[in-house]
């Protein structure tokens, strides 16, 4: 929880979580919710980022993912497969779908979605109680991931 919250208090990860700061006490809240999964990405046994699946509540299995990675390790294509063989995971596992909700502004993020297998399905949603900016809806589509 400490080395989460610590991640999440870097600049550099926070702004692209409009700018939340959640506290260790906060984060260990959050595995307590049975609609949330959380787990730390690791490269070479190392962690360096963040991901997560979360579900609606009611009905079919379906949800999204959010995540993140430390600075020093982006740009390798680490997120893009973590995230492709989470999401796969969950198809595999009965979900209905997989979404990411990226900022538009974030064309680093929208890329590599894209390079995960996301495939987006519309563009400029307004700020809403989950974004403070417009937003891209992007649908897990496996059969067109472009990355490696």
């Amino acid at each position: 929880m400490d080395l989460l919250a610590g991640w999440h208090a870097d600049p550099e990860v926070a702004r692209y979580w409009d700018d939340e700061r959640p506290t260790a006490a906060e984060i260990r809240a959050d595995l307590a919710d049975p609609t949330v999964e959380l787990f730390i990405v690791l490269d070479g046994g190392v962690p360096v980022g963040f991901l997560q699946w979360w579900r609606e509540e009611d009905g079919p299995r379906r949800g999204g993912l959010d995540g993140f990675l430390i600075p020093s390790a982006r740009g390798r294509g680490i997120m893009p497969r973590a995230a492709r063989a989470l999401a796969q995971s969950l198809l595999d596992d009965g979900w209905e779908y997989v979404t990411v909700d990226p900022y538009e502004w974030n064309e680093r993020a929208v890329r590599g979605w894209a390079n995960a297998g996301f495939v987006e399905v519309s563009r400029g949603h307004p700020p809403d109680e989950h974004h403070t900016a417009s937003w891209v809806l992007m649908c897990f589509e496996p059969s067109t991931t472009l990355g490696p």
